[in-house]
């Protein structure tokens, strides 16, 4: 009874590992389709760096593409923009009230 558990867990971790592979590969795939070489190449120290900036970056390119304000493929400068306004973080507000 316990292998068939442990088999089952085996299954559902190879599936899971799988389905990641897949979407990591979707990813790629959108990557080079709407990236230069240069821009991918980018996107990939990225990923390494920082995988919730990488998601981020993935999402608002392929929000670009199904808006129809893809103007071409992305080079590296317009990626590096696109990478600022993504990190951009608000700077705090310190404010000093009197007695």
């Amino acid at each position: 009874m316990a292998e068939g558990n442990e088999n089952d867990a085996q299954r559902k971790a190879l599936q899971k590992r799988m389905q990641e592979q897949q979407l990591e590969q979707q990813k790629r795939d959108i990557l080079k389709r709407f990236l230069t070489t240069e821009a991918y190449e980018r996107t990939a120290n990225v990923r390494i760096a920082n995988p919730e900036v990488y998601n981020k970056l993935i999402e608002v390119i392929i929000s670009m593409y199904q808006s129809n304000r893809l103007p071409g493929k992305i080079n590296e400068e317009q990626l590096k923009d696109l990478l600022a306004r993504l990190t951009t973080k608000e700077e705090p507000k310190i404010e000093f009230k009197h007695k």
